[in-house]
């Protein structure tokens, strides 16, 4: 006998990345006007590797790691609409769609503030939906820690699937 799937999944990404000197800084799918840029084998968007992990963890498969390894030739500097696309299908392959997306960016500088829009008309695109299921939002450390003082940028992200 298989379980029945609930009508409502949810699930939850987070990631964080160094920065370093030089910009642009590659977030939400937007390239942000900054003096520093995320440290990573792919282009380091923290934002859509947290939505990447996210809709993995709706339909139970395997992390971002597992299935796009930082050790791989084939991932470096990859953008990671690709990640991104690759889950959506996975989800959609387990008859699910997407109900929406909460982010939530953690970075000291630069102010995302004035990227917010692009950054949600960007998922929203990616993922084939309207952009009033996308909520982007950002908060900074505070001094405090790694994020507090620019050393890193991180991302959470919660998205809510229903079976179609």
């Amino acid at each position: 006998m298989t379980p029945s799937v609930p009508p409502f999944r949810i699930g939850l990404g987070y990631d964080s990345h160094r920065l370093g000197n030089g910009g642009p800084l590659r977030i939400g799918g937007v390239d942000v006007p900054a003096e520093v840029h995320a440290i990573g084998h792919s282009d380091a968007d923290v934002v859509l590797h947290a939505i990447t992990d996210a809709l993995l963890g709706t339909v139970c498969e395997a992390d971002i790691g597992r299935l796009f390894p930082n050790h791989s030739d084939e991932n470096r500097d990859r953008d990671s609409c690709d990640f991104v696309h690759e889950a959506l299908r996975r989800v959609r392959h387990h008859s699910m769609d997407i109900v929406n997306i909460d982010c939530v960016i953690l970075a000291e500088r630069p102010k995302m503030a004035p990227h917010i829009d692009a950054m949600r008309h960007a998922i929203a695109e990616l993922l084939d939906i309207t952009i009033d299921r996308v909520s982007v939002k950002a908060k900074t450390g505070e001094g405090i820690g790694a994020i507090g003082n620019e050393a890193a940028i991180a991302s959470h992200v919660v998205v809510l699937v229903h079976a179609i």
